[in-house]
């Protein structure tokens, strides 16, 4: 691979603010979660809306929702930037005791919701498809729970940013 083409392709996508998320699973293959960056709508249409999610293929939790079965994509509310670190690996807590410094409920059909989220996506596996270093992971949404609190914690340019409400200009 060209190393010059990777490096501006990172600081380019570095520059796309988006909305971070952690993706949590329990089941025959135990309880995981890590956060994601990559979460987008599927389709609203259809038996069940569906959502689309990126996993890093070396995250214990990407086996773990593929022998799930099922997952919940965690929307992390603006003053939760301390949770996407713990699921993020940063505080290097063991994937498995993550959930020990979590407040979060089991979801209608089991999967872990965590608490504060501005939303939370419970969802049965649909199909997964390695590309490269990822799994990109289809889930068909089964269960919505939604906030209050409908501000989002964003990344980008390498930080945790907030949404603010832009003026129009006359």
């Amino acid at each position: 691979m060209d190393a010059e083409l990777r490096g501006r392709f990172i600081e380019g996508m570095s520059r796309a603010a988006t909305f971070v998320a952690v993706a949590t699973t329990d089941g025959e293959a135990g309880r995981f979660g890590v956060t994601i960056s990559s979460l987008t709508s599927v389709s609203a249409d259809g038996a069940h809306p569906s959502l689309l999610a990126c996993v890093h293929q070396q995250s214990p939790a990407a086996m773990a929702i593929m022998k799930n079965r099922a997952f919940c994509a965690n929307l992390l509310h603006e003053g939760q930037q301390g949770l996407s670190d713990l699921f993020a690996g940063r505080s290097k807590p063991a994937p498995a005791s993550r959930f020990d410094a979590a407040d979060w409920r089991p979801g209608p059909a089991g999967q872990p919701m965590l608490t504060g989220a501005t939303a939370n996506f419970e969802c049965r596996l649909a199909t997964a498809l390695l590309w490269e270093t990822h799994f990109i992971i289809v889930g068909q949404v089964t269960s919505v729970w939604l906030s209050d609190e409908p501000s989002a914690l964003l990344y980008g340019q390498r930080a945790y940013r907030r949404a603010v409400h832009l003026v129009p200009e006359e």
